[in-house]
């Protein structure tokens, strides 16, 4: 540390394994935040809102994590260009300007349980942007191989899971609904009491958005996330995988919260077989606008079939031709950019314009003399 805690500008050699460790400290730091996040979700479908409640304090930690290491590459230079950079330090700014927002939110209107409000949702962009970052300086720096497309694809995963993150309310919210009309809430007595006190029945406490809602952001979020970690990373089952993994951690999460007497929650497992058909498209060369209709068809298609034997949010199913048309000329889009070249000028290095530093392509040996 006492070597490498000097000051210096973006794009300062960095070895792998100089690398390796700080790579490993910003991916501790995201599993605190997403383990916090997801008990906090689960958290606010049983008690009301606590600031200091456990999941937020661990949210906290991650957090700190996080801008420790953006302030370590800030002052050192070491494992991001000019660009990484600027996206981490954009991206913990904002998350850190929601904060106060959120709390002062609070503070007016009381308990707000949405996933779907304002300043939750700049607490999304600032952990996206953050994970943009973070993607790019590993893509531009770590060394081709196994780890790099190991640790490309698990940060794939916790974008995913922040993109998809303000479903989880009408994922939790189906089965809290469902309990509580069996008359074996999972709720306790002081968070229904609010949500009485406020004017609302538990339908709307529970499932605050519209039913095309969960389906259109499923589809046109959360597949042209993994659209695009295709085409940036390049490996050949990279939606499926990721997605997989996504899914994993939620069946994995639920086994937990439900183990510990928390409300559990639906997974949409339907954004496996989305996952599965963009895949075969992509490898396929699929024309854009067919390739978006025939995906988003298929997971409107698996999601009618689980439907029956698996509880999923409620889709209202005119939605599935604007959605479809949507996510068609995303996936238009995200083609257009590849073919300009636009997404991997965005995976080259950025020169500093700075004689004394260097950056290097990933895998690029360090002279002699900077070893």
């Amino acid at each position: 540390m006492r070597q490498c805690w000097v000051p210096g500008r973006p794009g300062r050699p960095t070895s792998q394994v100089e690398l390796r460790w700080i790579y490993s400290a910003w991916l501790l730091a995201f599993v605190g935040k997403v383990l916090g996040s997801s008990w906090d979700v689960s958290w606010h479908f049983k008690w009301l809102r606590d600031d200091l409640a456990p999941p937020h304090l661990m949210n906290s930690l991650g957090t700190g994590l996080v801008l420790a290491l953006v302030v370590f590459h800030s002052y050192t230079g070491y494992g991001v260009d000019k660009i990484a950079l600027r996206f981490m330090q954009w991206g913990i700014g904002l998350f850190l300007l929601a904060v106060p927002l959120d709390l002062l939110n609070h503070a007016i209107y009381g308990l707000d349980i949405t996933s779907w409000s304002p300043t939750h949702a700049v607490l999304y962009l600032g952990t996206a942007v953050m994970l943009v970052g973070t993607i790019r300086a590993w893509w531009v720096y770590a060394a081709p191989g196994r780890l790099r497309n190991g640790v490309l694809l698990a940060l794939w995963v916790l974008f995913l899971e922040n993109v998809l993150f303000p479903n989880q309310h009408q994922e939790y919210g189906v089965v809290s609904l469902g309990l509580f009309q069996d008359g074996h809430t999972s709720a306790e007595a002081i968070l229904l009491d609010f949500a009485r006190d406020q004017g609302n029945s538990p339908a709307e406490f529970m499932l605050p958005v519209p039913s095309w809602v969960h389906p259109a952001w499923l589809i046109c979020a959360g597949l042209v996330t993994l659209l695009v970690a295709r085409k940036v990373t390049g490996l050949r089952w990279t939606a499926t995988i990721v997605t997989a993994a996504y899914l994993a951690y939620r069946f994995f999460t639920m086994g937990l919260l439900w183990a510990g007497d928390f409300p559990t929650s639906a997974v949409p497992v339907m954004a496996l077989a989305g996952a599965v058909l963009l895949d075969l498209a992509v490898t396929s060369r699929v024309p854009a606008l067919l390739a978006g209709l025939m995906v988003s068809a298929g997971t409107y298609g698996a999601a009618w079939v689980l439907g029956a034997f698996w509880v999923i949010p409620p889709w209202s199913w005119w939605s599935a031709l604007p959605v479809s048309v949507a996510f068609a000329l995303m996936w238009w889009g995200v083609d257009r950019l590849e073919s300009s070249g636009w997404l991997r000028q965005w995976q080259q290095p950025v020169d500093t314009g700075d004689d004394r530093v260097s950056t290097y392509p990933a895998g690029a040996p360090l002279p002699q003399s900077m070893k």
